[in-house]
């Protein structure tokens, strides 16, 4: 009875069976490859005591002139900048109302009804800050209720009237009146979630359907008359709540009846009932939808984005597909002021960079002509004047250009590299370079048939680009390369590919590891992790590892010293500064630091595994006799508390993988040998840890195993 050393290759290999898979790792969760032997991840703990309202898609660090350190996140609903263990709000204000006897409330409902003297643009989910409130009667709700607080609209029944959700519920008689009040809404963000035909888009105001179906009005009606006749019905629905639009209202009904409609609703989706002629036109829009409402149909819409960088100490912060504002870091009062837009730059871009050294502000995707958001080209790019964040229009004295792109049919994303800025479409790679006066920036196609899958999917590292494409994962140093994945395909079968742009890459140099947090086929949210460490990685043997790691920002060790990231939980409203939030929280978290996860309310085990492919006894060849294991020598570079490991056993291929009898067996820093009996043709290592403080990180492992008969 001999001892056998049993090794295996660094890394997972899922593109194979677990029977090809003899001396190699297969599956695993929460482990990394450092010397070419697997271990634990560290451990994260929370940062602030507070959770962030809906999800954060985009974090930033920033050291101000003064040496204070700021990290700038941004959710689908707030910009928020974090300090000292703080959050603050910086996000930037769109419009301020102020209203006078504009509460009303009922009794026993949470329900609080704010009008308006005229119409808003306000949907739900937008926030909302309210504050120089001062009385209000009837109702149990005092003006401190309202006053310095946000909420999340919680719907908009009509233009002028919008409703906000209290905690607790009316017990007076109901207020009608109240003082005055003023409203400043904050710039809308987006969803949470990347889904098909979500509003966001496909609203009544943005995303109409191509050759609706129309007919004429058949007698006029005013805005209170419910008896709405057609001149023919032909093919509009006659089920369900269906929705038409007669100039800029929008009626619901229930029914037909011959030519007319039945159950009808007025002044429907945010709009307002108005008189119409006979012959007015009437489209029918039951397949667009309004803020907040579900559409049919196969369009996903982008979820609430973010691209920030900084421009020296001023912070450039883009809302994906809409404005850019900039907040000044060194302001002694920083934390209590807000972005504010920057003037003279363009309204809507899918993304936005500060190139360097050279500093020039460019956006990507945006207006060809400034300020007019209707023409938005999805391969067009804009870049200021050298310097100066609030030139665009090229003049024979100024840096200032435009270029447009030529492959692809939009711009996915950018990443400052060190010398270029790389710029993807959806199917291929540019590369852009400042070259000075005349032309400023050099524009080069350096690749073809590798777009980029989602806005952050790629990183820069050490001269380097990486990144994540529907085409599999790419390189680029000089030259296009794929590279080679040995858990590509676990990764595609198993992605949401309608969740694309929630893709997030984030470098852990500490490590070597490049992180893709994705979401999971049925799942909205991001709830897994595809690894790739590029210090492990060699031409013959590329380093991949997959986990169930879900963060859907990360920022590398630069500026704090460790990696900082975000986690989203949607089933978590506590939202710790708005009133009402619907949509979510977000954690904020340190990470490489002890061994389980911390937040501020408790201490989680983070547990973590790794299994091999099977393996046999080499006499008699690939399976052909029986092995019979009598003990093994655990083997551990260290090891902090208890580690399980169990030996899975099978006899042919398609069998069900079985532990052995007195399995699994807790292994501790002291356990010299462990003795078993095992019989099978195939066997395969499972090592794992479940309980919190624990750690461990594998040395070498050896089997007291011979040859058992063929039967």
């Amino acid at each position: 009875m001999a001892l056998q050393k049993v090794q295996f290759l660094p890394g997972f290999n899922k593109q194979i069976t677990d029977t090809q898979a003899e001396g190699q790792w297969v599956d695993g969760d929460n482990v990394r490859f450092r010397y070419g032997t697997p271990e634990k991840i560290g451990g994260w703990e929370q940062l602030g005591t507070n959770k962030l309202t809906g999800a954060a898609r985009a974090m930033h660090h920033i050291v101000n002139s003064s040496g204070v350190k700021y990290s700038i996140i941004g959710t689908n609903r707030i910009l928020y900048a974090y300090s000292g263990g703080v959050f603050y709000d910086i996000h930037p204000i769109e419009s301020t109302t102020t209203l006078t006897n504009a509460f009303s409330t009922t009794n026993g409902s949470t329900s609080v009804t704010i009008t308006f003297s005229s119409g808003h643009s306000l949907a739900p989910g937008d926030i909302i800050l309210l504050d120089n409130f001062t009385t209000i009667t009837g109702s149990n709700y005092s003006a401190s209720d309202f006053d310095d607080k946000k909420f999340m609209v919680t719907s908009t029944p009509t233009n002028l009237t919008l409703t906000i959700t209290m905690p607790s519920a009316e017990s007076g008689s109901g207020a009608t009146t109240s003082g005055g009040i003023r409203v400043q809404s904050y710039y809308s963000v987006g969803p949470a979630e990347q889904l098909p035909g979500f509003g966001w888009g496909l609203s009544s105001w943005g995303g109409e359907a191509s050759n609706p179906l129309t007919t004429t009005l058949n007698g006029a009606i005013n805005d209170s008359t419910t008896t709405v006749v057609l001149t023919s019905v032909v093919n509009f629905p006659s089920s369900g709540t269906n929705f038409i639009r007669i100039g800029t209202e929008d009626i619901s009904y229930t029914g037909i009846s011959g030519n007319t409609l039945t159950g009808v609703t007025r002044g429907t989706r945010g709009t307002t009932a108005a008189s119409h002629s006979d012959g007015a036109t009437i489209t029918n829009v039951s397949d667009f939808v309004a803020w907040g409402e579900t559409a049919s149909g196969d369009l996903v819409i982008d979820p609430g984005l973010w691209s920030i960088d900084n421009f020296g100490n001023k912070i450039i912060a883009l809302i994906h597909n809409a404005q850019v504002f900039e907040w000044n870091a060194d302001l002694s009062n920083a934390t209590a002021t807000r972005a504010t837009i920057i003037s003279g730059a363009p309204t809507a871009s899918r993304d936005m960079i500060v190139s360097t050294p050279d500093r020039h502000l460019v956006f990507f995707g945006t207006e060809t002509t400034i300020g007019t958001p209707s023409t938005q080209d999805q391969m067009f790019i804009r870049f200021s004047n050298q310097e100066d964040i609030n030139t665009y229009t090229p003049t024979a004295t100024n840096t200032a250009g435009t270029q447009r792109l030529a492959d692809g049919s939009r711009i996915m994303g950018a990443v400052r590299g060190r010398d270029a800025i790389y710029v993807w479409t959806d199917t291929a790679l540019f590369t852009q370079r400042f070259i000075g006066p005349p032309f400023t920036f050099g524009f080069a196609q350096v690749g073809t048939n590798c777009g980029l899958i989602g806005q952050n999917a790629a990183v820069e590292v050490d001269g380097a680009a990486y990144w994540f494409s529907e085409n599999g994962f790419f390189k680029y140093a000089g030259a296009l390369q794929s590279l080679p994945c040995l858990v590509e395909d676990f990764v595609f079968n198993d992605l949401n590919t309608t969740a694309n742009q929630l893709i997030n890459a984030g470098i852990n140099n500490l490590f070597g590891e490049i992180n893709w947090f994705y979401c999971s086929s049925g799942s909205t949210v991001i709830n897994k992790c595809v690894t790739y460490n590029y210090i492990e990685s060699t031409p013959q043997r590329p380093v991949w590892t997959t986990s169930t790691l879900d963060r859907t920002t990360w920022q590398d060790s630069a500026v704090f010293g460790k990696p900082h990231a975000t986690d989203y939980d949607a089933s978590s409203n506590a939202s710790y500064d708005i009133v009402g939030n619907t949509d979510g929280c977000t954690i904020y978290y340190e990470h490489e630091t002890g061994t389980d996860q911390v937040t501020s309310t408790a201490t989680t085990a983070i547990t973590s595994n790794i299994e091999s492919g099977d393996f046999d006894i080499s006499q008699g060849g690939d399976g052909e006799f029986f092995a019979k294991i009598r003990r093994f020598i655990p083997d551990f570079v260290s090891q902090t508390g208890n580690t399980q490991i169990t030996l899975q056993l099978r006899n042919y291929s398609n069998d069900s993988q079985a532990s052995s009898s007195l399995g699994p067996f807790t292994v501790t820093s002291s356990t010299t040998k462990v003795d078993t009996r095992a019989r099978a043709r195939a066997v395969s290592l499972k090592i794992a840890n479940t309980a919190a403080s624990q750690n461990w990180k594998l040395g070498g492992f050896r089997l007291d195993i011979q040859p058992d008969g063929r039967r």
